[in-house]
């Protein structure tokens, strides 16, 4: 017999197959934008920019369907050993054509043989969300920088941008009723970010997420604590 979801887990169900419906047929659209540059005689920008905005609707996307699952305690981790910079390159490559766009001196400081247990798709994913937003509102650099600290293998993403705004610093990262749904910058990179975060736990300890604007090259940095 066929069972259906209760009245009051229809939408979110509904919700979240649409969106992989959606998801679906954005990802079409990226492999033909693909090919279609690829037939070009050289870079076109406004391609360039089509295939970064399809592919970072696509991420969102991902997002929300992540967060669904685990919302409905469908979600789990896939936690193994990995090179961080495996990480860092997945992250940078999804990317790539945004630093491209705006010229943006991309640095990297982690050492070949720094590595780390954790769901490997899920941070270089998540990263990737905050790399976005780096890219964003950067003036001409970022910096990923890798590092122990008390026990936890951090992983800081810096810019020289204007920073964090007040309400950003001050505001509960795992609280949806802290975001700013009112504004085009909610925050809920953010949030997704800390959660999958959170999500990872090793000897007693869990994974967080720091912002601030103590960035060394001036503008905001963003922390992943991994234990």
């Amino acid at each position: 017999m066929q069972t259906h979801p209760k009245n009051n887990d229809l939408f979110p169900t509904i919700l979240a197959s649409t969106v992989h419906d959606i998801k679906n047929s954005l990802g079409t659209l990226l492999e033909l934008v693909r090919q279609t540059a690829a037939k070009q005689d050289g870079p076109s920008a406004e391609l360039n920019q089509l295939e970064f905005e399809a592919a970072r609707i696509n991420h969102s996307l991902m997002q929300l369907l992540v967060m669904y699952k685990v919302d409905s305690q469908k979600f789990s981790l896939h936690i193994e050993e990995c090179p961080v910079i495996d990480i860092l390159d997945e992250a940078i490559h999804q990317q790539a054509r945004l630093a491209g766009l705006h010229n943006i001196d991309l640095q990297v400081d982690c050492g070949d043989d720094e590595m780390c247990y954790c769901d490997n798709a899920i941070i270089s994913n998540a990263l990737a969300a905050v790399l976005n937003n780096a890219l964003r509102y950067t003036h001409k650099t970022v910096l990923i920088a890798v590092a122990e600290e008390d026990g936890y293998l951090t992983i800081a993403i810096e810019d020289d941008g204007a920073g964090y705004p007040p309400h950003f610093l001050t505001a509960d990262l795992n609280d949806t009723a802290e975001l700013d749904w009112v504004s085009g910058n909610t925050g809920l990179g953010l949030y997704f970010v800390s959660v999958m975060a959170g999500l990872h736990k090793n000897a007693g300890k869990n994974g967080f997420v720091r912002i601030d604007n103590e960035s060394r090259l001036g503008g905001a940095r963003f922390k992943l604590f991994l234990p």
